[in-house]
């Protein structure tokens, strides 16, 4: 597209952004779901997004927005190309955008089905992280996590790590506290094996590439250590 033109969004161009929005989302259906909200309500949300905290990168043919990249600290909130204007090279252009404002890495979520926008974010440089049933998001719909590394794979990943080891902490102490509380309340002091294998089963089936031993396993030490942690 040898007229395409892009620039930083403000306040004024967000109803144009909202319109071209629901129009993409519409028109990808079925690799995308259908909204989960009707269209009045999609306009309200993209009107209160806060230029102060994300910024908002717009795609111009001639005079006319054909794309948009949404993007916060670490992530890409979403790019989209208006279907006219699809493999034009507005997407990759917008990218390019992305990765000189996120040059230090960054991610985003992707539909499993949208194997187009898959494809696209893989032959530019992005990898596939994890898999989800789409419990995080509002169509509940199966997702990827996906991510550019920037220069320094080892530096960004290592900050994806520590955000787990961030929530893992949190969730230990969950644990403890809880194990803490039920105890008062149980008829023996032992540990219940069978039910600690169903907990580690169940547990697969949201992490199969760990599988229900080495779950098992983990359990163990958390289970262990939770009850020393409580009773001391």
């Amino acid at each position: 597209m040898t007229d395409l033109t892009i620039r930083r969004g403000a306040r004024e161009d967000l109803p144009a952004v909202a319109e071209l929005y629901l129009t993409v989302r519409k028109a990808a259906e079925p690799l995308m779901p259908p909204l989960a909200h009707v269209d009045d309500d999609v306009r309200a949300w993209v009107l209160g997004w806060s230029l102060h905290l994300r910024e908002v990168w717009l795609a111009f043919a001639g005079d006319r927005l054909v794309g948009f990249a949404n993007l916060s600290p670490h992530w890409l909130n979403s790019l989209y190309v208006d279907p006219s204007a699809q493999r034009d090279g507005v997407g990759s252009a917008l990218l390019d955008v992305v990765k000189s404002r996120l040059e230090g890495g960054f991610a985003l979520w992707v539909f499993e089905t949208n194997t187009p926008a898959r494809d696209f974010y893989l032959r530019h440089g992005l990898v596939e992280l994890e898999r989800t049933d789409g419990w995080g998001n509002e169509e509940r719909a199966p997702d990827i996590k996906m991510a550019w590394a920037g220069p320094d794979p080892v530096g960004f990943y290592r900050w994806m790590i520590d955000e787990v080891d961030d929530q893992l902490a949190d969730l230990l102490a969950r644990r403890v506290a809880l194990t803490r509380a039920v105890q008062p309340h149980k008829a023996s002091a032992a540990r219940d094996p069978d039910r600690e294998r169903e907990i580690a089963v169940r547990m697969a089936e949201s992490a199969p590439e760990l599988g229900t031993e080495r779950i098992a396993r983990i359990l163990d030490v958390v289970i262990t250590e939770s009850l020393d942690a409580a009773g001391s």
